[in-house]
């Protein structure tokens, strides 16, 4: 690790019931003529304080102080800043490529005759197992052992090789399955606010301060910690003690006030934020929330902003330090010492926000009066796409005319609840569950979860939740026997808590049993709906629905059968169950009827927030988080009897259909490759707007009829034990067949069909991606992809670059990239180009069916320069393109140069 300077002299030390801590001290910057430092967003301070500490003259230099220390709100330069965080979080379904990209680079450098140890993690990383758990089984008792049974049984080859790695590699940690989600766990227990480390024989004090390998890593922003997400690529530079390379962010200044009204949760606030920053325009900017609505927002509301940072676009959405931030800490079970720790810092720092603090300078800003925030859901598509409650029905409409053509007519209010199925024209289906007959319909809700990420870190919903759910027990509803009901929460505590209050029994009378602690349906682990009812839906070419108390909504995304899923606070989740169906408006219309048979609206069964603050000061306890957390890496004793061996090396299993040596450095030697033209490329696919990282990358269930099924019968696996693709994120064979194989894709080289396949140019026959792929490899040709804006949001995942790049593919143009995946795209050696502004495929008449060539590549390629693509039509006519070259900085052209981060690093340490 590299060695700190005091290149400014500018280290003071500081006495806290932790003991003596050395600093680097902001104020005494100041004093050295940096004037307005307090002037800074508190997130810039924290970027200057990790430049300020770890200038080594290399790769940190005294002038990158300096250019964030002279940062300027309204006129900020692009100058690329090198941060180095202090730690790195992985969740288990980007963490087990990273892991067997860490293996499989150590097996490079012990063929390039270098030390295998050398890789090895510098800084601490925590893997958080908490993406394997399905819900197979909801509902009933069972349930939560039943898939936590199935989660060891899938996953166990997966689990073996964690083992391997957290024993194997130093400052590796990881914590067992069935123990909450990586957001959670992270804001819970693992963040400490301040972070020290013993450097040179002193201990030292600084912000924590993280990437994750999961887009939602934000979660933890809202605990004044700065940390975003990254693809696994550059976790794994991160881990190897290289930067992360940055250019200078815009900071959004977000001003709060007042409070949320009586009915309006947090779920309903960040809704609210997330359509507002979407409309202002915020994406690769840093959004940090001040004035004096901070003071009343409890810390869990914060961190249920800070999570939908990548629904509205931001880096993260930061929340400093506060005495709310003290008391949270307290609560959830940290220390005295710690807590001593983090106040005294911050404090001497000047990062510690009161009423009185100066109020920051922004490059923009927006505001909000937390009082006009209404009850509201998001969807059928789009997290940014809010509904205030009061509209649900008409928006449901409107969505079903526009964006499903569905025959819908409208009916007026106070519909009886036996009646709203003559809505629509003919659509029902009947079907018998478990030896029920109903009926479902366009509208009908087949899935209810109150799911982890987003909502579950909050026990002010939890509790609402669970409030009105005893409300309804009480007046003797229930949720009708088509809608699969689930209840995952993001920690062990949430349970405790729950029974503490005694409201667990009523959600469970609703069959809102615990299903398992980890990310289940809001990243498609919905696990299946009963095959009577799948026949139902796709017989009827029903649009059924689904409510979900998380984050993510894209089409497809929650289940294959399921197109219009809606974003809810998780009260709300359980009023529309009750309801089974979107065809409502629950603030005029009953839910359903009573005991008695007597209509039963939301208003009789919501909870008032006297009622939730008086069960959350009873239930909700520091001692709950101590013993949910007292043993988090060792109380799992499934977990403990998994067999692994410890070895500088892994020994891959060549039989293996979970786990194998990733191709990526196969070949690689110590000599640097120059930047060539690329010349001839093909269209593989020719995409539109927000094609979202669930598009491009491998997720959810794999179909049978797939490549990559096709794969696993070829190789032994019957269709039972596919698994997910998730789940299978370390065979490189099962991936690339599945990216751009989303069931709901649509490439414009085929019209009028849904899935990944494309148009094979040369013969103009149909077939799936991967085959085309196939063929165009062999032929030597290669690819681009050609797409529209925002490219690749969504979820941080480094397969839909590395699948990109397996694909054969060497160059994606888009309109517009999401930050993460156009860095993931560098990190893999694929070039990003960008129409310019105004420009389009369309605008340039780009069928898709030309050839393309970008003839100026060479190693001077500068960030950001323009480029000429050329387009070659069918009948040879030839135009110039100009393009935007989206390597934006000095460093991501070295990546790209040497075919990607990784192979970077491996080079570097080999020639060391």
């Amino acid at each position: 690790m590299s060695q700190w300077k005091d290149a400014f002299e500018v280290k003071k030390s500081l006495e806290t019931k932790a003991g003596k801590v050395s600093y680097y001290s902001l104020p005494e910057l100041q004093k050295k003529g940096f004037a307005n430092i307090e002037k800074l967003p508190y997130s810039i301070r924290v970027l200057l304080e990790a430049v300020l500490r770890q200038v080594d003259d290399f790769v940190i230099e005294k002038k990158d102080v300096e250019d964030v220390a002279q940062w300027k709100a309204r006129a900020v330069v692009d100058k690329e800043i090198p941060f180095k965080p202090a730690r790195v979080i992985m969740q288990d379904f980007t963490g087990v490529p990273g892991v067997c990209d860490l293996a499989a680079m150590r097996d490079a450098l012990n063929e390039l005759k270098g030390d295998p140890k050398k890789i090895n993690p510098v800084l601490p990383v925590d893997l958080v197992i908490d993406h394997s758990v399905q819900v197979d089984e909801s509902g009933t008792a069972g349930a939560l052992q039943a898939n936590a049974d199935k989660e060891f049984e899938r996953n166990r080859e997966r689990y073996e090789f964690l083992r391997w790695g957290s024993q194997s590699f130093s400052n590796f940690k990881v914590v067992p399955p069935a123990t909450g989600i990586v957001h959670q766990v992270n804001l819970e227990y693992i963040a400490k606010g301040v972070q020290t480390r013993e450097v040179g024989g002193e201990t030292y004090a600084y912000p924590d301060s993280l990437v994750g390998t999961d887009s939602h890593t934000t979660m933890i922003n809202g605990l004044g910690v700065v940390g975003w997400g990254v693809g696994g690529i550059e976790a794994e530079a991160v881990m190897l003690d290289q930067p992360v390379y940055m250019l200078t962010p815009e900071v959004v200044g977000f001003k709060l006030k007042g409070r949320l009204a009586e009915g309006a949760t947090a779920t309903d606030l960040v809704l609210t934020i997330t359509q507002m920053l979407r409309a202002h325009g915020v994406v690769g900017k840093f959004v940090e929330f001040f004035g004096p609505g901070l003071t009343a927002l409890p810390l869990a509301d914060r961190a249920t902003i800070a999570n939908m940072a990548p629904e509205y676009g931001a880096t993260m959405g930061f929340f400093p330090v506060d005495a709310e931030t003290i008391r949270y800490m307290k609560i959830t079970g940290r220390d005295d010492a710690q807590l001593d720790l983090v106040e005294k810092y911050y404090r001497a720092q000047n990062l510690f926000r009161t009423d009185d603090s100066v109020e920051p300078e922004y490059t923009s800003s927006l505001e909000l009066d937390l009082s006009s925030v209404v009850p509201s859901i998001a969807g059928p598509k789009r997290p940014q796409d809010r509904i205030a409650l009061s509209d649900g029905k008409t928006a449901f409409y409107k969505a079903m005319k526009e964006q499903f053509k569905a025959p819908v007519q409208a009916t007026g209010v106070q519909v009886s609840v036996d009646k709203r199925i003559s809505t629509y024209d003919d659509s029902a289906v009947k079907v018998q569950i478990d030896d029920i007959e109903t009926s479902i319909q366009h509208g009908s809700i087949v899935i209810a979860a109150i799911t982890s990420c987003t909502n579950t870190s909050n026990p002010s919903v939890l509790i609402a939740a669970g409030l009105l759910a005893k409300k309804a027990v009480e007046k003797g509803m229930t949720i009708p026997s088509f809608v699969k009901t689930s209840l995952a929460p993001g920690s062990t505590v949430v349970t405790s808590y729950l029974e503490a209050a005694n409201l667990l029994t009523y959600l469970e009378k609703l069959r809102f049993n615990v299903v398992g602690y980890g990310c289940t349906t809001c990243i498609g682990n919905s696990g299946p709906i009963k095959q009577e009812l799948s026949k139902a839906i796709n017989d009827g070419k029903l649009v059924a629905t689904a409510v979900l108390s998380g984050n993510r909504n894209f089409e497809g995304r929650i289940h294959a059968d399921v197109k219009a899923n809606y974003l809810a606070s998780p009260p709300l989740v359980v009023a529309y169950a009750l309801a089974g169906t979107m065809d409502i408006d629950v603030n005029k219309e009953p839910l359903a009827n009573d005991k008695d048979g007597k209509p039963v609206f939301l208003k009789d069964i919501w909870p008032t927030s006297h009622e939730v603050q008086e069960a959350m000061t009873k239930a909700v306890k520091s001692e709950l988080f101590s013993k949910g957390y007292g043993n988090v890496f060792s109380g799992n004793e499934t977990w403990n009897n998994i067999k692994s061996s410890k070895s500088e090396t892994y020994p891959w299993q060549e039989d293996s259909t979970y786990i194998r040596r990733p191709s990526f450095f196969e070949g690689i030697t110590l000599e640097t490759p120059v930047i060539t033209p690329i010349n001839g490329m093909k269209a593989l696919a020719y995409l539109g707007d927000s094609v979202t990282t669930d598009h491009i990358s491998p997720a959810g269930a794999i179909k049978k009829d797939s490549p990559a099924g096709r794969w696993l019968t070829e190789n032994g696996v019957e269709p039972k034990d596919f698994n997910t693709y998730g789940s299978r994120r370390g065979n490189h064979e099962i991936m690339v067949r599945g990216t751009f194989a989303n069931i709901r894709i649509k490439n414009k080289l085929v019209p009028g069909v849904e899935g990944g396949v494309t148009s094979y140019l040369p013969t103009g026959e149909q077939m799936d991606i991967y085959d085309a792929a196939v063929k165009y490899i062999a032929d030597r040709v290669p690819l681009i992809v050609v797409a529209g804006k925002e490219y690749g949001t969504g979820s941080s995942r480094d397969w839909a670059a590395k699948g990109t790049i397996m694909l054969g593919i060497k160059a994606v143009i888009a309109e517009s990239f999401e930050r993460i995946h156009r860095s993931n795209l560098i990190g893999m050696g694929v070039l990003p180009l960008q129409f310019l502004d105004g420009e389009s495929a369309e605008k340039h008449g780009i069928t898709g069916k030309e050839t393309f060539s970008i003839p100026g590549l060479d190693n001077n390629i500068k960030p950001k320069q323009q480029v000429d693509l050329v387009v070659k039509s069918e009948e040879g006519s030839e135009k110039t393109v100009k393009a935007i070259l989206r390597i934006d900085t000095p460093v991501e052209v070295e990546y790209y140069r040497n075919g990607g981060i990784l192979h970077t690093v491996l080079r570097n340490l080999g020639k060391s």
